[in-house]
């Protein structure tokens, strides 16, 4: 069933798939613990403008009121001591709310990785099952191909090798 945002250049697999993908966002997205919601929503709301405005008031304000140059109000903190704590206090929480939402977006990325390799080698041995196939067909219809090139896709790759490969070179 194609989604109504499906533009005529979008066939209806693509359209489907996109839109079985933002329902499995949005399912993961409800079946979130609490305190994971609870952690995005503030990292969100401390990666905003609005955060900042809000401190730039607030600690703005402790500032001049503290250096005295708001006549009505006598200074409470005149050393920063205690602007200082909340300050690092606050930092704590941030950095902490900041490392669980970092958790969980490194969680997430990692299974799309592991969808993404496993759709890379599914599409690897199809090609190669289809060129072994288009092989067989050729000879029987008497064109040869002797490339080299496609007598290597016919082939298939084995992604532990590839991966001993990659580690192999990176030691280099």
């Amino acid at each position: 069933m194609a989604e109504p945002f499906a533009s005529a250049a979008m066939t209806s697999t693509l359209a489907d798939n996109i839109a079985t993908l933002r329902a499995r966002r949005v399912e993961d997205q409800r079946r979130a613990s609490f305190s994971d919601m609870l952690a995005d929503r503030i990292t969100r709301f401390a990666g905003s403008m609005t955060f900042v405005a809000i401190h730039l008031v607030f600690y703005g304000g402790w500032i001049v009121i503290n250096l005295g140059w708001v006549p009505q109000i006598a200074p409470f903190d005149p050393t920063f001591v205690v602007l200082a704590m909340e300050a690092s206090v606050e930092a704590i929480f941030l950095s902490t709310f900041v490392l669980i939402s970092q958790n969980r977006m490194a969680a997430a990325a990692d299974r799309r990785a592991d969808l993404d390799l496993h759709i890379n080698l599914l599409a690897e041995h199809e090609l190669t099952q289809l060129a072994s196939l288009v092989d067989r067909i050729a000879r029987k219809l008497g064109v040869e191909n002797q490339s080299p090139d496609f007598q290597e896709i016919k082939r298939d790759v084995r992604p532990e090798t590839v991966l001993d490969a990659i580690e192999e070179s990176g030691r280099e």
